[in-house]
């Protein structure tokens, strides 16, 4: 296993080598959440790294909400499309399997990007999802001094990310005896779900030190501030309305970790150079997160480098991966394909 660390605004990945004689491939892409910000900018990543390369003729998109059984029915038709590659969020880590090794033992590389799958088959570029977890928790229950109630906001039940975050969050809870979670609920990497859902714990007279978000955060720090509750410290990803909320907003503390929805446009890349015949060695590559805080210096400076106003509030805003994607911002942002 291969792992990587992001850096200050961007991560800092090797190409496993150069491209080779141009050549032409029909990609299949299958992801399985809308409506969520770092997913849509993971798919315009896609798109505008198939474009920047040259080497995609068409893309076959099957973008939906949907669970495992409706992601292999997606699949199988990338399959009967005739993809040469499929790039997959997988909806968790085994219920896809199957689909996977059908793609696979027709000959289609299938590259898992953001979480990753168990099929042996396929090649993994995934955000090492525990580990982000396990950093923001630690970074929150020491800044609520070892002790108090925690608002615990996790991702989509039974999604592989969430399990692994899951884990990660608990290793950190229990180094830390003093911290008891206040409420546990899934906001499914929705916004608006998050936000009532917050908004449904301040009016119940909740009493909480601090809240760890799966990535729904911008809009939970909305809550606080427009319901005039106490601006507890708030952990959640380097999305740009939070990334910018950390440098703005009086009185919050609070930390971001990298996420980087550009996975998708590094997978997508990864999938063409094994496509070329310049398959890596190890089938699993990890991005390893960093935290940003509000706190320190040094925090303070990164979320500075990290703030860019021209993205959704939504959207991570690490938009490319030097030596994976060869996009532009203005190209992500875009979000247009071959032949779009």
């Amino acid at each position: 296993m291969k792992k990587l660390l992001l850096g200050t605004v961007a991560l800092t990945l090797a190409a496993f080598g150069g491209m080779a004689e141009a050549k032409t491939y029909k990609i299949g892409i299958s992801n399985t959440v809308q409506g969520n910000g770092w997913r849509e900018e993971m798919v315009c990543a896609m798109k505008a790294q198939a474009l920047a390369s040259g080497e995609v003729s068409s893309l076959n998109i099957a973008h939906r909400n949907t669970d495992a059984a409706g992601q292999s029915e997606d699949i199988r038709n990338l399959i009967q499309a005739g993809v040469d590659a499929i790039v997959v969020n997988p909806a968790n880590a085994d219920g896809v399997n199957a689909a996977i090794k059908e793609a696979t033992d027709k000959g289609i590389v299938v590259v898992a990007v953001d979480q990753a799958v168990t099929e042996p088959s396929a090649y993994i570029l995934s955000n090492n999802q525990e580990q982000y977890a396990y950093l923001g928790a630690s970074w929150l229950f020491k800044e609520m001094g070892g002790k108090g109630a925690v608002v615990y906001m996790r991702g989509a039940a039974g999604a592989g990310a969430d399990n692994d975050r899951d884990k990660g969050f608990k290793k950190a809870l229990a180094e830390n005896p003093g911290i008891t979670v206040a409420s546990e609920v899934f906001t499914g990497w929705q916004q608006d779900q998050g936000k009532q859902q917050i908004n449904d714990i301040i009016a119940s007279g909740a009493k909480f030190d601090g809240i760890w978000t799966s990535g729904i955060d911008n809009v939970i720090v909305d809550a606080l501030v427009e319901s005039g509750a106490p601006l507890v410290p708030v952990v959640g990803a380097d999305n740009a309305g939070f990334v910018g909320q950390l440098s703005t907003v009086a009185g919050l503390k609070g930390a971001a970790v990298t996420n980087p929805g550009s996975v998708g446009g590094a997978g997508v890349a990864l999938a063409l150079q094994i496509l070329d015949g310049k398959a890596p060695a190890e089938k699993t590559t990890l991005v390893d997160p960093v935290v940003w805080d509000n706190t320190t210096d040094a925090g303070k400076a990164l979320l500075k480098a990290a703030a860019n106003p021209s993205l959704s509030p939504e959207w991570p805003v690490s938009v490319s991966i030097p030596g994976w994607t060869t996009y532009s911002q203005d190209q992500v942002i875009a979000c247009k394909g071959p032949g779009e």
